[in-house]
């Protein structure tokens, strides 16, 4: 059975940083990537990783988060930096081997971004 734990989340002023790591368990997968879900909206796209060296970013993420993986510890880690206050949601972590679909998640963590 596949689990993902995620951690790291917390509250941060804003220009701030935060690192959330996502340990998988039960599996290995080419494809590991983050959600978010802000209050009231759907949950949307972050970043991904595949096969341990392509990544991919939303706009709103671009040059400020950076997604990285340990593929031996089937870790993933989402480094954020430059914090805005509309970066606050829970953010998921979620692998699969055939991305988008398939997808296994996380239980999420909380980011909240003071301003």
């Amino acid at each position: 059975q596949v689990q993902l734990v995620e951690s790291g989340g917390g509250l941060v002023q804003a220009g701030g940083s935060l690192r959330l790591s996502c340990v998988v368990s039960g599996s290995t997968f080419n494809t590991m990537a983050w959600y978010r879900q802000a209050p009231g909206k759907q949950r949307e796209f972050v970043a991904r990783l595949s096969n341990g060296r392509r990544t991919a970013y939303a706009n709103s993420v671009t040059g400020r988060f950076t997604i990285s993986g340990d593929n031996a510890r089937n870790i993933v880690y989402l480094q954020m930096n430059s914090l805005k206050p509309e970066d606050t949601a829970v953010y998921y972590c979620a692998v699969s081997n055939t991305w988008p679909v398939g997808l296994s998640w996380g239980q999420g963590t909380q980011v909240t971004v003071s301003s």
